[in-house]
């Protein structure tokens, strides 16, 4: 395997990071919010996997539940999650009209549908714990450096926590939606896109448990997090209904055409690659623009990142960052060893050298790169924004 060196792939992130002149965009997967933890090192947040046992747990005596589940399993999903039983309910409720469908009736899918998205809200809607977590860093490093493009962010997330680190740090930013008192979803605001870019964006691809649907709208509003409303979650891209679809439509249209833009860089963090839909737009973006360039940092090995390493060998401007190794211009490679002085001399953030495993018996240390979990990345941010801060102040003749 091609030996490659770490330092050099964080050097390269450092430098489009700390770009004013390109667009840089952040997409953060579930992994970003079990980054944050609470009492006895517990992720605020679950994973997918995690929220799809609480749903279960919590409507174990449903029937409905119970039957999609089993229809799942009969069509070869042996361990369904929640946005799997969500595409299956919303697809069955597109076809069946006035009738039944696969044992399920209209009413059936519908109530189960608002019931599964209740819990979902229930379990994510979580606050911040304190003010030095992974997405305040992320924040502190978008308010740093003024920048001819915004930073746009986007998430599968349909957690709130994205919004409250922005606003803990008065970074202005635009999600979507326009208004006052209850914004509406606007498409030609997101089209137009006339605000500074200061100003970052905030793109939710499957929906947020601040939104909610009224007729034919779709409306974000405080009430909707406290339950008083069923919140818009769209995990599949089912033409299911016009009102629910439209969001999810036009945030997908949006990562395309983010990555679209000449020498654009998008950074993955938190994010497993198992949504297909998802990664037919990444992929879409990058084929239409070979100067975009996307970093997959993966919080696990390469062999345990297989969806990931799978779209990189494919990709030549999609570069996969695993803890022990990675894939580059489609080439897989481990982390190169070097010895003690080396490692001494040439520290890198987000990396750590410990004594691996040699087929030679050599003195030599194995690198393992951090930047896939979400901690280790607001702190390479935290060290970028040092950087600026020091740049501005020599800059001033400070």
């Amino acid at each position: 395997m091609t030996p490659y060196d770490p330092a050099e792939q964080i050097g390269y992130l450092h430098q489009c990071l700390s770009s004013a002149k390109r667009p840089i965009g952040l997409f953060l997967g579930a992994g970003c919010s079990m980054a944050v933890k609470v009492a006895k090192n517990k992720p605020l947040i679950p994973d997918i996997s995690g929220i799809t046992k609480y749903v279960c747990e919590s409507l174990n005596k449903c029937e409905s539940l119970g039957v999609v589940i089993e229809n799942l399993k009969k069509d070869g999903q042996k361990a369904p999650t929640v946005e799997d039983i969500l595409t299956h309910v919303r697809g069955l409720r597109a076809v069946v009209g006035g009738g039944e469908a696969r044992g399920l009736c209209a009413n059936q899918l519908d109530k189960l549908d608002n019931d599964i998205c209740k819990r979902i809200q229930g379990i994510v809607n979580k606050k911040l714990p304190q003010s030095d977590t992974p997405y305040h860093k992320l924040a502190a490093w978008i308010k740093a450096a003024e920048r001819d493009y915004p930073v746009e962010v986007f998430t599968t997330n349909y957690d709130l926590l994205v919004e409250k680190a922005l606003e803990d740090s008065d970074v202005p930013y635009f999600d979507g939606f326009a208004g006052g008192l209850t914004p509406g979803f606007d498409v030609q605001a997101m089209e137009e896109d006339k605000l500074p870019p200061r100003w970052a964006r905030v793109w939710k691809l499957h929906g947020s448990i601040n939104w909610h649907r009224k007729n034919d709208r779709v409306l974000r509003g405080a009430g909707v997090a406290r339950g008083e409303r069923i919140p818009v979650i769209h995990p599949s891209h089912l033409k299911y209904q016009e009102s629910r679809r439209l969001p999810y439509l036009a945030m997908m249209d949006r990562l395309r055409r983010y990555l679209g833009q000449p020498s654009s860089v998008l950074i993955l963090c938190g994010y497993s690659f198992r949504d297909q839909h998802v990664n037919d737009v990444i992929l879409q973006g990058l084929h239409s623009s070979p100067t975009t360039m996307a970093f997959a940092l993966l919080f696990s090995s390469l062999k345990n990142s297989l969806d990931a390493v799978m779209l990189a060998k494919k990709q030549p401007n999609l570069t996969a960052l695993a803890r022990d190794g990675a894939v580059i211009g489609t080439t897989e490679g481990e982390w190169i060893r070097r010895d003690k002085q080396e490692v001494s001399a040439s520290g890198s953030p987000g990396v750590i050298w410990s004594k691996g495993v040699s087929k030679d018996k050599d003195e030599k240390l194995q690198a393992e790169l951090l930047l896939g979990d979400f901690g280790a990345l607001g702190d390479f941010l935290k060290s970028i924004v040092g950087d600026t801060q020091r740049e501005k102040r020599v800059s001033d003749g400070n």
